[in-house]
């Protein structure tokens, strides 16, 4: 079990009300302080925030605070900058009726699912578009605590690929028509009637994961990912297989939203391919583990394996990895065992953090505003209980979750 000093519990309890005050500076003192992914951290180190901004970084003697400012001691206690998840669903039936559903309801959820996680940006891949801009505006408009979400809105399926009315019945699911495409034509008409509606990217189901198998014309996700770039926004791909994966990756995909473990080990070659094709992948390791946790457990071991062998081979390669969960499809919230696993494919401390911040700031165009803790930038930060470089599982124990220096998320103890 994770300990927090009693002395910084006490000031965190504070911290809400006293950074709400954004018209005089906060000060957060003491604490060790990652400022990006690969730089030595600052111990103890200096945050001054105000107006949600982050006015000043550094070690205690490199930062001049104000007088009038309020001066916050966070001994013990870790901050990065905020953590993106870029693999999220708000199609869970908790979430129908989001323009209308009570704001304390909305907001319990959110931190459930995501803010309690240290969750300040999120892109939501898959759901009904007009829901969740009605959730984000929501949020936008100070209404609710939440975090910053981007979305992709309907995903494109293949002809005849659409699970049937039980999925959702099993999974909790708002039911809904997802489109499904059958040619480039239709996939570049849907795909531009997304974007002109505000979708942030585009999502497409390469290939169906349960039988009978259905795969996406190659034509079809090259017409949405000419699209989605023609209005400078990503392509997100489900692979499921290895023909999926591999006819995502030469059509256009930017980002594939899962491992594949039906696709088998990743060979050089192919990792190579997809390392020049530029995409990035989300892994969603413990997704698997949920997914077979009815099976015997040698089977669900050998499944899951794969997956994190598959991202050993691309991490070790240099490939550009985003933190993503499934969260919203999988009800399991808690991403401890995502950093666990991640760990076990032989990623480190920096490699993790850079996907949680840098990785997703860079690849969704937010870099000179969010990722880092760095003067002028927003101040979207995470407090954590202890220094996930020593314990990989601290990334998992938020004590308080920031945008814009405003607290979203504080714990209760």
């Amino acid at each position: 079990m994770l300990s927090i000093p009693v002395v910084a519990l006490s000031a965190l309890a504070g911290l809400g009300s006293y950074l709400l005050a954004q018209t005089r500076p906060t000060a957060l003192v003491g604490a060790t302080v990652y400022t990006s992914p690969f730089d030595q951290p600052l111990s103890p180190g200096v945050i001054l925030i105000q107006g949600g901004v982050i006015r000043a970084v550094g070690a205690p003697t490199s930062v001049t605070i104000p007088p009038d400012a309020q001066r916050l001691d966070l001994t013990g206690l870790t901050i990065t900058a905020g953590f993106w998840n870029s693999h999220v669903h708000f199609t869970q039936r908790k979430w129908a009726d989001a323009a209308k559903a009570p704001a304390a309801d909305l907001e319990e959820q959110l931190q459930t699912m995501l803010t309690r996680y240290g969750f300040t940006s999120v892109f939501d891949t898959g759901s009904i578009w007009e829901n969740t801009r009605a959730l984000r505006d929501r949020i936008e408009s100070g209404e609710i605590s939440g975090p910053r979400i981007r979305s992709t809105g309907e995903i494109l399926f293949p002809e005849r690929g659409f699970p049937p009315d039980i999925v959702f019945d099993i999974t909790g699911t708002m039911k809904a028509r997802f489109p499904e495409v059958a040619d480039a034509t239709q996939a570049r008409t849907v795909a531009r009637s997304h974007l002109d509606a505000g979708t942030d990217g585009i999502k497409v189901y390469a290939a169906t994961w349960a039988p009978p198998i259905v795969a996406l014309p190659a034509d079809a996700i090259k017409a949405a990912a000419e699209e989605a770039h023609r209005a400078q926004r990503p392509l997100f791909a489900h692979p499921s297989n290895r023909d999926g994966l591999v006819t995502a990756v030469r059509n256009g995909a930017d980002i594939v939203v899962h491992t594949a473990p039906q696709s088998g080990l990743w060979d050089g070659e192919l990792v190579t391919e997809m390392k020049e094709a530029g995409v990035a992948i989300i892994p969603t390791l413990k997704l698997w583990q949920h997914e077979l946790r009815h099976d015997r457990t040698s089977i669900r071991k050998r499944f899951a394996g794969l997956a994190v062998e598959q991202l050993r081979a691309w991490s070790s390669a240099g490939g550009t990895v985003l933190f993503g969960t499934d969260v919203g499809y999988m009800d399991d919230y808690d991403p401890t065992d995502e950093y666990v696993l991640m760990a076990a494919a032989g990623m480190g401390f920096p490699q993790v953090l850079a996907s949680l911040t840098t990785a997703p700031a860079q690849r969704f165009q937010a870099s000179s505003q969010l990722g880092r803790i760095a003067p002028g930038l927003k101040a979207d930060l995470v407090v954590l209980g202890a220094d996930p470089a020593t314990d990989i599982r601290a990334f998992a124990s938020v004590r308080q979750t920031f945008r814009d220096g405003k607290p979203i998320y504080s714990a209760t103890r």
